[in-house]
């Protein structure tokens, strides 16, 4: 069944121009290009695995406390010649605007809301205003052009908000495996352990999520275990796939 407040939250927000229009014309009346966007494939539910049948899998970080690993995980990436794709927070992009020019001049940059709420308790119009803020910040603070992924707080969707970031054009790309090595020592994990729990979910079209920050020891065990990760994901064949692949013209 369709809910008929919600899209009459969205038509409203459609025609205060807070929404892109599909056929968008500039000023002068030129049609305006269509940005990448994702296929249909990637639409209508949360994203856990990659559609395809190879074997890729896709390394995430999410980026929404602290930066103490990104110039590790930065440097790792680059050393290798491998793709990653990131998700800050829009607080996250306004506290820490060099970190994310810094991701943005090599990786694709997803969005991961603003200020991290539950998207359940939120209406449509405050989710809007979530994706849009986090849009903004990231915008200004890379320099880029943010991809059309958007990856749910605590990974917590409900089928009305995967409609609501799939109305704005975004697929809602979550995660076959988290790490958890953002729990950190004091949190029971290890760099041994966090790599496993990647290594244990590798499957074709699978999405390993990680994290950049320390959770407050400073302490990334993530940046750590990444070596091992893509070791290993090699070792069994596997290539590490960009995000961007999955978009259409």
């Amino acid at each position: 069944m369709v809910d008929t407040g919600r899209r009459a939250a969205l038509a409203a927000l459609l025609a205060a121009g807070l929404l892109p229009c599909a056929g968008a014309r500039a000023a002068n009346g030129a049609r305006v290009p269509s940005a990448p966007h994702p296929p249909a494939s990637l639409l209508g539910s949360e994203i856990r695995r990659l559609p395809t049948s190879r074997k890729v899998v896709a390394l995430t970080f999410n980026a929404a406390w602290d930066e103490a690993g990104i110039d590790t995980v930065l440097a790792e990436l680059r050393r290798r010649g491998l793709p990653a794709t990131f998700f800050p927070t829009g607080a996250f992009a306004d506290a820490h605007p060099g970190a994310v020019r810094a991701i943005g001049a090599a990786h694709g940059l997803g969005n991961h809301s603003y200020s991290h709420p539950y998207f359940e308790d939120l209406s449509t119009a405050q989710r809007v205003q979530e994706v849009r803020r986090a849009d903004a910040a990231i915008r200004t603070a890379s320099g880029a052009e943010p991809l059309p992924f958007f990856r749910f707080p605590y990974s917590a969707t409900t089928r009305d908000s995967v409609a609501d970031v799939n109305d704005l054009g975004y697929a809602a790309i979550e995660f076959t495996a988290d790490t958890n090595g953002y729990l950190g020592p004091q949190g029971g994990m290890s760099v041994e352990a966090a790599a496993e729990r990647a290594i244990d979910a590798l499957a074709p079209g699978a999405i390993i999520q990680m994290h950049v920050g320390s959770n407050g020891d400073g302490v990334v065990l993530d940046a750590e275990a990444l070596p091992l990760i893509i070791d290993a994901a090699e070792a069994d064949g596997y290539t590490i796939t960009d995000l961007r692949a999955f978009l259409v013209p």
